[in-house]
Formats: structure tokens, sequence, C-alpha cells
């Protein structure tokens, strides 16, 4: 039997007012934007919402010009609409918007400064570097331990990493990555499963396990390949599950995260977890990685995006 579509009531509906949900964007992630921001709309729209999308590309300022709307779902990904710029210009605006605020936002979107962050905090991430300049290979390899990971700082659904191994390696991988961002991170590889925590108001939803033939949990294999595996129950003892839960909620407290996301962690050989990221607009396609864990708590897509919609009611946000 087909569970009932979770709905708002009257009194929510109309305190939540006319919802725009924000997609596309300029950012490489424009296309995972666009879908996420789809399968929101209708979601919202399922629920008794009266919500309608929005694809911003251009001048954000523009988006705050004459609005028809009372607050905003944010369903973009990337620079420009999840690195606080747009909420930023949301919040200049005194227009409630989701998900983290101004700094957070920012952040959590810089992978380089929120792994200083991490590790000011004493939680474990593993050792990197900034690399400016394909002139300090040699100074990265003599400070870290290969395999390295080389990716963009300020960059999403793993668009440019690299797995490298050798001088020659770390400068094309440095290259390949500078055409996305100037600032390059470069951090130590850790061989061992990959682990993914959502977390919606302040709680740890149920830890994903994620398996792929591809060397590691790419961009083909987070929205092309087939055969990627996505392990609910992560395949943990309730003991380190646990664990990775609570690491995962003090990564997102630390970088000053709320409402919502996702916190990527590895696990090496001898069970450490290492934190990689924290990302505060995540994919919501009925198939993304947030909307699962949510399943798995119990909570259906519809009242997920309701929840964090809720989130912005009868707040001031900067």
């Amino acid at each position: 039997m087909k569970e009932p579509i979770y709905r708002v009531d009257t009194a929510t509906r109309d305190a939540l007012g006319r919802v725009a949900v924000f997609m596309g964007g300029d950012s490489a992630e424009r296309a995972v934007s666009l879908n996420s921001g789809a399968a929101v709309v209708s979601a919202l729209q399922s629920a008794g919402v009266d919500a309608f999308a929005i694809d911003v590309t251009g001048c954000l300022l523009k988006t705050v010009e004459n609005p028809d709307f009372d607050r905003v779902f944010i369903a973009l990904h990337g620079r420009g609409g999840e690195d606080g710029t747009l909420q930023a210009i949301l919040a200049q605006a005194g227009i409630p918007y989701t998900g983290s605020e101004v700094l957070a936002s920012a952040l959590a979107m810089d992978k380089l400064r929120s792994k200083y962050v991490f590790a000011g905090c004493n939680l474990p991430t593993p050792r990197f570097r900034a690399m400016a300049s394909a002139a300090e290979a040699d100074d990265v390899l003599a400070a870290l331990t290969a395999p390295l990971s080389v990716k963009p700082s300020r960059e999403g659904s793993s668009i440019g990493i690299r797995k490298v191994t050798t001088r020659d390696e770390l400068i094309e991988a440095y290259e390949a990555a500078s055409r996305h961002d100037s600032l390059v991170l470069v951090e130590e590889w850790i061989e061992g499963p990959e682990f993914t925590v959502s977390v919606l108001q302040g709680r740890a939803l149920p830890a994903i396990g994620l398996s792929t033939d591809h060397e590691f949990y790419d961009y083909d294999a987070k929205y092309l390949a087939n055969d990627t595996q996505y392990r609910i129950p992560c395949g943990l003892s309730p003991d380190q599950e646990l664990a990775l839960q609570h690491l995962a909620v003090d990564a997102f407290q630390v970088i000053g995260c709320r409402s919502w996301g996702r916190v990527d962690v590895m696990q090496d050989r001898d069970g450490q977890f290492w934190l990689l990221e924290v990302n505060t607009s995540p994919g919501m396609t009925d198939h993304s990685l947030v909307p699962m864990a949510a399943r798995a708590a119990g909570i259906s897509f519809e009242e997920l995006v309701v929840r964090i919609l809720e989130d912005t009611l009868g707040e001031s946000r900067a």
C-alpha cells in the first residue's frame, strides 16, 4: 500500500507564503542544480506549499528586485549559490532563505579554509597544503606523503579532483585544478571506505556507505554511473556509526552551519575517520544522498523539504 504524501496544514502553508526555489545558476554544477530544484519544487507542491521555480542566471542582485515571493529555498550548488554570495544578497534584502548563513556557506564552500577550521578545532582531517603554483610541487611532496588528492578548493560535485603519486602527476593535476580555481588544495589520500552523513536540524541521519568501481567517488560515480552502491545500514558497527555521526555534527557546528547539510568522511585501514568537507546545499533529487538518508530515518522527501523550509520561519538572517 502506497504511503500518503506528507502535506502541510493550513496554518503552515499560510505562514510559508509564496516560495521561490532558486535553481540552475552559472556554476559548473548547473545541470545538477536544475535536477535538484525540479525535485524540490515538485515535492513542495505535493505537500501543499505555494512553490515555484526560478532559474537563477546572470546578476544575482536581480533576484531581489521586486520579488514576488516571501522566502527562498536554495537548490543552487557551487559558486554564486552555495558560497555565501546569494545568502548575503538575500539577507541584505530581508528575504528568508534555507540553509546556512553567509559565513558558514563561504567557509564550507572553501575546502582549504574549512580544513584550517577542522585542524584548529582538533577534528581529524587529512594532512594538507595549499598550492598556488606548479613550482611548489617539490615542497608539497616533501611535506605530504603520497598518494595525494588534488582538487580545486571552491568547486563541488568532485569536479577537478585527481589522485597523484608522482611529481609530474602533481603538476598536471595542479594545472587541471587551477583551471577551475586559483586556489588548489592538496591533501593526503586516505585509502579506505567513504561515508557521508546528512545533518537535519542538529541531528545526524543514518550514515551512508559509498562504493564504486571508480578510483574514488567522482562526478561520474555520483551522477552518471549505474553501478555505484549506497549502503544503508552503512556497514559499521553501532558504536562506529555513532562515532561517525558525532564527528559529522561536530564538523557541521564548527563551520557554523545550520538547518541541514551533508558531511563527507573517509575511514582508513585502521578504522580512523577523516573529515573531507561539509556541503551546505547538497543534491536534492529523490535519488540524492540527503533524501536517501532521510528515507532511512522514516522521513519522506516531501517532509524533508518542508522541514528545511520551516527553518526559515520567524528568524532574522544575516
